[in-house]
């Protein structure tokens, strides 16, 4: 395990890269009204662990549980297929081509948001993506196409495509001249935090956030900063093999990193969103690196809870049990209370 304490004020030189990358959205009502009208739409639970706070050492513990979201068994659910939404409420979804790449579950909540408004889907998978999973894209009718060993040459083929063919490229990442439309993406994620927020009983002093491109992380982060300003301390979790926010905040400018496959495979993006990034800068107080041992805590102690989900799933859960058994590291005490999300389903 490595922290980091984000430096404050946010560096010049991370300023000066940042400078033309919009913050995250904030506005929850827009994404909550549209999704409504989906029949599969409803909230997730909040759920109050007290053994496991008890086995950790803090006084609670709240798990926003992510696993059955939409009927797709990822938050997910609640980007690609929102921007698709908003799309057709526009009147241009009906027949256009998506194309993304996808390490897991963003994929297929652009198949499911493609086949829900008459549109296509053409997904990229890495090599490394198991065939189980193209199986269950082309199941909700989307295309499947192989490129690259990481998730990151997928991407690349799958822009290459948008280009070749006139489709819309459609990524949970964002990059100099690619803004708009992971920036209406993760204000679907913000649904989620809007729940946690209205089924939470008091304001949490801890908020552990695992992140890969940190799509996830930086609208919980900063709807946790609208609802509950400073008071709670949020982390952001990453593998040790991908320590793409870590290093470009460490740095003070966007880093690419290298690094070996990880177990937390949803995780295991080398180059950060910049959306997700600069939100982060401003509203994480801490970034923290696992190893993948310590990764294979938190899905270890869910499946002896009868939670079962993946190493990625429960990164965050995983840096809350890191931060505990290395002596309540980051200001946790036997008083806090701590708010974790459960991000999918086991595989």
């Amino acid at each position: 395990m490595k922290i980091l304490a984000t430096p404050k004020p946010v560096p010049d030189s991370l300023q000066t890269a940042l400078r033309d990358v919009p913050e995250p959205s904030v506005d929850a009502d827009r994404p909550a009204t549209l999704l409504q009208r989906c029949p599969a739409a409803s909230p997730t639970p909040l759920v109050t662990a007290d053994a496991l706070a008890a086995h950790l050492g803090v006084a609670h513990l709240h798990i926003k549980d992510e696993r059955q979201r939409m009927g797709l068994g990822s938050f997910k659910a609640l980007g690609a297929a929102y921007v698709i939404a908003q799309d057709a409420e526009q009147g241009r979804a009906k027949g256009q081509t998506y194309v993304t790449a996808s390490a897991g579950n963003h994929g297929l909540s652009v198949a499911a948001g493609a086949q829900a408004f008459g549109a296509h889907a053409v997904v990229f998978l890495a090599d490394t993506v198991p065939e189980s999973f193209a199986d269950r894209l082309r199941g909700i009718g989307a295309e499947v196409r192989r490129d690259g060993a990481i998730y990151e040459e997928a991407m690349a083929g799958a822009a290459r495509a948008a280009e070749d063919h006139g489709w819309v490229l459609l990524s949970d990442s964002s990059w100099p001249g690619y803004f708009d439309r992971p920036h209406t993406l993760m204000e679907g994620y913000l649904v989620l935090m809007q729940e946690a927020v209205d089924q939470m009983p008091h304001v949490p002093t801890h908020i552990f956030l695992q992140a890969g491109v940190g799509g996830l992380a930086a609208s919980c982060a900063a709807y946790a900063r609208k609802a509950w300003g400073s008071e709670p301390r949020i982390v952001v979790v990453e593998p040790e093999v991908a320590p793409a926010l870590f290093a470009s905040v460490q740095a003070g400018t966007p880093q690419v990193t290298e690094g070996p496959s990880s177990a937390m495979g949803r995780l295991d993006c080398k180059e950060p969103s910049l959306i997700a990034l600069k939100g982060l800068a401003l509203d994480a107080d801490d970034f923290m690196l696992i190893t993948e041992d310590e990764g294979a805590a938190g899905s270890e102690i869910c499946a002896r809870f009868d939670m079962p989900t993946t190493p990625s799933g429960a990164g965050g859960l995983s840096g809350l049990i890191c931060a505990t058994q290395s002596g309540l590291q980051l200001g946790l005490t036997s008083d806090s209370r701590v708010l974790v999300v459960l991000s999918e389903a086991a595989t």
